[in-house]
C-alpha cells in the first residue's frame, strides 16, 4: 500500500517543487494568469551492499559455459553488518557446506532496521550479470520471512528478470498484482509466464499462511497459471528449512528458462 500512496502522491509533490522553485524571470508567457515553467532537478544517490558469492567448484570464467543463478534473499534476523550471519538458511547455507551446488548464488545482506530495496538488489544483480558468466535465462529468485516479502515485491516489479521465483513465509501486495493487468500489459504478460512456487506453515505466528494465499489467489484472477502454493499443515513460521533441504526445489528452478 506504501507503493500505491507513493505513486497517487508523486504529483503533487513535484508539483509543490515545481512551485517552490518559481522565479518571475522564467516566465515565458501567459494566457488568462496560466503560465508555462520548467522545472529540472538532478539527484545523485549511492547503493551500497556486502554480499556472499559462491561459484561452483568447476566455475571458469573463460570457458565459455554460462550458469543457472540463485539470488537468495535473507530474513529480518540476519540483518546487520555481518555478511556471513547470511549464510544462516537457504542457498547461502548450502554454499558453506558443498562444493558441487550447480548454481551460483548471490546473497546480499539488508542492513539492520532496513527492508530490502528493489533499486538496491537490480543495481546488484545487473553488475553480477555483468562480472560473472551467469546464465541470464536462468536465473532464480528466493528468500525466507522479510526476503519473502522481498522475493514477492521484486519479481511483480521485475518479473522479466526471471526464470522462477519461490518466496517463503512472506506475502505482497495483492492490489499490486489487480493493478497490473490494468496499466502495464508488457509486466502481466511477463508475469503470466513466471513460475512461482510458494511456500508457507500452516501454523505460522508471525506471517499469517493467508499472505501467500492471497498472493496465489490474486494472480490466478489475472490469468497466471504457473503458480502454486506449498502448506507444511504442521510448520511454524520456519518453512524455510524443510523448503532448503529438499532437492527438488532445485530441480523444479532448473526445469525453467526464460
Amino acid at each position: 500500500m506504501k507503493k500505491i500512496q507513493a505513486i497517487l502522491l508523486l504529483p503533487l509533490l513535484l508539483g509543490l517543487s515545481a512551485c517552490n522553485s518559481l522565479k518571475p524571470s522564467a516566465f515565458t508567457g501567459s494566457a488568462n494568469g496560466q503560465t508555462a515553467q520548467h522545472f529540472s532537478q538532478t539527484q545523485t544517490q549511492t547503493l551500497t551492499t556486502d554480499y556472499l558469492l559462491y561459484l561452483p567448484a568447476d566455475y571458469t570464467v573463460n570457458s565459455g559455459k554460462r550458469w543457472p543463478m540463485i539470488f537468495f534473499l535473507h530474513g529480518a534476523g540476519e540483518r546487520g553488518t555481518n555478511v556471513w550471519m547470511v549464510a544462516k538458511h537457504g542457498p547461502a547455507k548450502i554454499a558453506t557446506q558443498t562444493t558441487n551446488f550447480p548454481f551460483i548464488v548471490v546473497s546480499p545482506l539488508c542492513p539492520e532496521g532496513k527492508i530490502w530495496s528493489n533499486d538496491l538488489l537490480l543495481r546488484l544483480l545487473d553488475d553480477v550479470e555483468k562480472k560473472y558468466a551467469v546464465d541470464l535465462h536462468r536465473v532464480y529468485l528466493t528468500g525466507l520471512s522479510m526476503g519473502g516479502f522481498g522475493t514477492w515485491d521484486l519479481a511483480l516489479e521485475h518479473p522479466e528478470k526471471f526464470a522462477a521465483i519461490a518466496p517463503i513465509s512472506g506475502g505482497g501486495e495483492t492490489l499490486l498484482v489487480t493493478l497490473a493487468k490494468f496499466y502495464d500489459p508488457e509486466k502481466l504478460a511477463e508475469l503470466k509466464r513466471l513460475p512461482i512456487w510458494a511456500f508457507h506453515g500452516g501454523q505460522d505466528p508471525v506471517v499469517a499462511t493467508t499472505e501467500s494465499e492471497h498472493m496465489v489467489k490474486a494472480l490466478k484472477n489475472i490469468g497466471c497459471t504457473n503458480v502454486q502454493l506449498t502448506i507444511y499443515p504442521e510448520a511454524k513460521h520456519d518453512a524455510w528449512t524443510q523448503t532448503y533441504a529438499n532437492p527438488a526445489l532445485f530441480d523444479w528452478f532448473l526445469q525453467h528458462s526464460r
